[in-house]
């Protein structure tokens, strides 16, 4: 038995085509506009931020005055822009954004409760028909180690389920020369069956932005489960430093909830 704790990398996230988003503009406007050369010579917005800001922009024209008769004036201001879409509930061009996390030694029960979350989601999951549990890795909560009888006992449990796995394994032949992949798969899928639904696994996420404000604000909840709550505290802080301007409503409290001030984007 392994003792390890979820652990959340961000390991993609937009990036912008400059050329062919002025290209775009000058097909659309006839010039490059303004609001263009101020976002391309700023590094303090980031590539997600400015995507969802071109989408509300290319809503309503609104990229400088004079380019939609109905607009007479524009917020120049990205953060003051992005607050404007979040307090209007304009949530729709948060989609637009997608960023990529990597969780690592998070459980099954975990994952089983992610996966609810499909609008906006993209999942990438470590497949036990063909991964065989060699050894069965674990998360335990600070009050779970801390309770000596209770983990003597679990230690116990799950070393006996590491035992059965590799017995499994040697039962089948699984690693005899000249066993197919197929017989292999087969059988590591009806051992999986076996294994405790909290040994750790891995899984790939994509998520757009709005998707993302919605599962940090529901999954670091006080109801929700613990591990979950852990692993979206990570997302929300990632999130809070990557895109700053589209989180700039969020705030966590004592207990460790992220709530946003605009609820419906």
């Amino acid at each position: 038995m392994r003792i390890v704790n979820p652990k959340v990398h961000l390991i993609a996230s937009p990036h912008i085509h400059w050329d062919a988003m002025r290209d775009a503009l000058i097909e659309q406007t006839g010039k490059p506009t303004d609001w263009f050369d101020r976002v391309s010579s700023h590094m303090e917005v980031s590539d997600a931020e400015i995507l969802v800001e071109f989408g509300g922009r290319e809503c309503y024209r609104s990229w400088e005055p004079g380019l939609n008769a109905n607009v007479k004036k524009v917020r120049e201001d990205s953060k003051e822009y992005l607050g404007n879409i979040l307090s209007s509930g304009h949530g729709s061009v948060l989609e637009h954004a997608n960023f990529s996390f990597v969780f690592s030694n998070v459980s099954r029960i975990f994952t089983h409760e992610f996966v609810r979350h499909r609008a906006g989601v993209a999942v990438s999951q470590e497949s036990m028909r063909f991964v065989r549990l060699t050894d069965l890795p674990v998360w335990f909560p600070e009050w779970a180690l801390e309770d000596a009888p209770l983990m003597a006992r679990l230690e116990y449990y799950i070393e006996q389920g590491e035992i059965l796995q590799l017995w499994m394994a040697e039962h089948f032949g699984l690693d005899v020369e000249g066993v197919n992949f197929h017989e292999k798969k087969a059988k590591t899928s009806f051992m999986r069956r076996f294994a405790i639904g909290g040994h750790a696994t891995h899984m790939l996420g994509t998520i757009n932005v709005r998707a993302l404000r919605h599962i940090v604000y529901m999954r670091t909840a006080l109801g929700a489960e613990e591990e979950i709550r852990i692993v979206c505290d990570q997302i929300a802080e990632l999130a809070v430093e990557a895109i700053p301007n589209l989180m700039q409503d969020y705030n966590k409290n004592e207990n460790a909830e992220w709530i946003p001030e605009f609820l419906k984007v």
